[in-house]
């Protein structure tokens, strides 16, 4: 080589590399782990969420289903007349005779009718529910508290025939009259029994 001479300079030149395909990042599988446990929390979330709606509706089927039964006892009977003013059901009119209170009763001749009584009563439903009408068993008696004659007189018997008979509502007082046969002069006594 000359002195003089001029040296070239050379440089390294590096090739690019010739485009393949795209390089995919994957996320730790730790990422993955959290993703699929989060998913199948959610998806076992509704499936029981699903459970306790379908328990629910059942037994809400349930109760209206047996409401006849259940609307007779106390315990049950708010959840029965809450549950049919939301569906629209009948709830069947409570029952209970011994909550009938006797506040006048009076049985007396008929005036220009003879061997006809006029037994008429005041009565009040202390109950905590209307009741419907209740049968009245009525009991004629001589001096010695011999029974001379008994009838259990229905709604239909004692409310006027033109009447739809309306429940009794909580604390609300009614009142019955009727006509009855006298059984024997030697009524003297009577009493009103609610059945």
């Amino acid at each position: 080589m000359h002195a003089g001479a001029r040296h070239a300079a050379t440089t390294d030149i590096t090739p690019e590399p010739a485009p393949g395909p795209a390089r995919r990042t994957t996320a730790p599988r730790f990422l993955h782990a959290a993703r699929t446990t989060s998913v199948q929390t959610r998806k076992a979330r509704r499936q029981w969420a699903a459970v306790v709606a379908l328990t629910l509706l059942l037994c809400v089927q349930i109760v209206l289903a047996d409401r006849a039964r259940l609307a007779t006892q106390a315990t049950w009977r708010p959840l029965v007349m809450a549950l049919c003013g939301a569906f629209r059901c009948d709830v069947p009119t409570w029952r209970e005779p011994t909550a009938f209170t006797m506040l006048s009763r009076d049985v007396r001749p008929i005036l220009g009718q003879p061997g006809t009584l006029q037994a008429q009563a005041t009565f009040r439903n202390d109950a905590r529910w209307a009741q419907a009408w209740p049968v009245i068993l009525l009991t004629l008696k001589d001096a010695d508290g011999r029974t001379l004659g008994a009838r259990a007189l229905q709604p239909d018997d004692y409310l006027p025939q033109d009447e739809r008979p309306v429940p009794i509502g909580p604390g609300q007082s009614a009142q019955m009259a009727v006509r009855i046969r006298e059984p024997s002069a030697n009524v003297v006594a009577f009493s009103f029994d609610f059945r």
